[in-house]
């Protein structure tokens, strides 16, 4: 199964009124796991930034001003997102923004059932608490010390997290199920895809542990069985 959690950032909070998209970030989860894949893309929104969003986000007209308009970047983020389920926090929102921007360039919209809101289930989850993203990431101890001003990408990636916990702790099937992306033959299907780590795991074994550990075998004499190894 495959997911994108996302995020935007955007000159205000009506497209009807000529506010627009400048920010897109998003994560791909497969069968609830990061696979390392993201899109991510500043856009110029052909328009002078309100000074209330400028304090929201930070970005501005000089910085915006040589990013690509939405209709040079619309195939690639439509082709990132193909027909995943689009995670989102507050999604009648970025649905809104995302739509209104596909409909100006004459393209097809994305069906609000292809969203899942997580603002929406953490509502049902904790009735009368705080659901917002900040909130959520105090109640499930997430580091979101980087977030001083909202960010597309950073909003997704933390938003991804607080997913994974709203659905029950990351991995909430443990793996168990083989049906999803695997073909009747028990074979993955052509969907699935394994990716390498951004970043190596770093050995957890001292130099002087392995010193100690050879010195040890060799002990054991020749017959030992970590000398056939």
């Amino acid at each position: 199964m495959r997911e994108i959690v996302l995020d935007t950032e955007t000159t205000g909070f009506e497209p009807e009124q000529g506010d627009r998209i400048v920010e897109i970030g998003a994560v791909e989860l497969y069968n609830h796991v990061p696979t390392g894949r993201t899109y991510h893309q500043y856009i110029n929104p052909e328009r002078s930034m309100p000074q209330d969003a400028f304090e929201v986000h930070g970005l501005g007209d000089d910085f915006l001003r040589d990013k690509p308009v939405f209709a040079d970047i619309a195939q690639a983020f439509v082709d990132f997102i193909e027909d995943a389920t689009l995670v989102i926090h507050n999604a009648a929102f970025d649905m809104k923004f995302l739509n209104a921007e596909l409909t100006w360039l004459k393209r097809p919209v994305i069906p609000m059932s292809q969203s899942l809101d997580t603002l929406a289930i953490a509502r049902r989850k904790f009735p009368g608490s705080p659901a917002s993203l900040d909130a959520l990431c105090r109640r499930f101890g997430i580091d979101n010390s980087s977030r001083t001003l909202h960010g597309a990408l950073l909003d997704s990636e933390i938003l991804a997290e607080v997913y994974l916990e709203l659905i029950g702790g990351k991995q909430p099937d443990f793996g168990l199920s083989v049906s999803q992306g695997r073909s009747g033959s028990g074979e993955m299907g052509e969907d699935w895809r394994p990716t390498a780590r951004p970043v190596p795991l770093p050995s957890r074994i001292s130099e002087s542990e392995k010193a100690a550990h050879a010195a040890f075998v060799e002990t054991l004499g020749d017959a030992a069985l970590w000398k056939r190894m």
